[in-house]
């Protein structure tokens, strides 16, 4: 059976404070992406970027919110791509971007899984949670919401509505290490499982994948990976405008990507928050083109020496 995956650009920044992440997806095919995949044997179809028309301005009663009326065209474009992708492809890759768009990819492919009957898992790979709801974000940098919207944790008028919310239960976080105080406070409430860094130091990065893993499988589910840069550490990855140190290492990511490629689960995939303006030479670009196609087939034999 042939795999098939497609490529579809969202070059949203408007959820960040940083200019960039606009060129994110034109790094992504630039670092060749695109080749890397059809060189491990998939059918790769690259849908171009997508565009939303100018917006009239959306006011919020939380005055730190800014591009209210964008983020929202940009969910609700992305949340019906990401369904048309899923429901057609093996595994789509949507590349950003800032992580406001996985409002939308997540609720896209929660609308293919619900078509199919069967639950929706995400593992959330970030040095942040992402779960502000509007009224609560001080920065108001609507990148930090992507994850509340998904499971459905509050009011988030108006952004598109949410038909098919996330279960808690089903969300998996790794590398976290900057966590708001409501967000700290949600993360209680919820149950989400949340792995942070001092977590993976001292089990690894596969005894918490392996168990996660295991609980999509006996549920039948389908499996969304959403891979912000800065869960990477900045050491490794410059490119990227919300630096946290201490993130995971080269080889702890490429053991986490290649586990998620042995388990046959994953069926979208996100990679956000590359931001070319402050890379280095490319650097971080294309290790996260290296990253994926560690998910996508690639292994340790296959790799080979080069140069700068």
């Amino acid at each position: 059976m042939m795999k098939t995956t497609c490529i579809l650009g969202a070059p949203i920044q408007t959820g960040a404070s940083q200019p960039g992440c606009v060129m994110g997806p034109q790094s992504l095919r630039t670092a060749g992406l695109p080749q890397i995949l059809t060189e491990l044997g998939w059918q790769v179809e690259d849908r171009g970027d997508l565009s939303i028309p100018s917006q009239a301005p959306q006011s919020y009663p939380n005055p730190a919110i800014h591009d209210l009326a964008e983020t929202c065209a940009w969910i609700g474009l992305l949340s019906r791509h990401a369904y048309e992708a899923a429901r057609d492809f093996t595994l789509p890759i949507f590349i950003g971007g800032d992580h406001s768009m996985s409002a939308g990819t997540i609720a896209g492919v929660a609308r293919r899984a619900a078509e199919l009957g069967r639950p929706l898992f995400v593992l959330w790979l970030d040095a942040h949670p992402d779960l502000h709801r509007l009224d609560t974000t001080t920065s108001g940098n609507l990148h930090g919401t992507p994850m509340a919207y998904a499971c459905g944790l509050g009011d988030f008028l108006p952004y598109p509505p949410n038909a098919h919310p996330l279960d808690p239960r089903h969300v998996c976080m790794m590398g976290i290490r900057s966590v708001d105080r409501a967000e700290a406070a949600r993360i209680l409430e919820t149950g989400i499982e949340v792995n942070d860094m001092r977590v993976l130091d001292e089990t690894g990065v596969l005894a918490p994948l392996k168990a996660f893993l295991a609980r999509v499988e006996a549920a039948n589910g389908l499996l969304h990976v959403s891979f912000d840069v800065d869960f990477l550490d900045p050491g490794i990855a410059p490119a990227v405008g919300t630096t946290v140190p201490g993130g995971a290492t080269f080889r702890e990511a490429h053991l986490i990507m290649e586990t998620l490629g042995d388990s046959g689960l994953v069926r979208s995939l996100d990679l956000v928050e590359l931001n070319p303006f402050l890379d280095e030479r490319g650097r971080t670009a294309r290790l996260i083109s290296d990253l994926t196609a560690s998910l996508f087939g690639r292994r340790v034999l296959d790799r080979m020496t080069r140069s700068l």
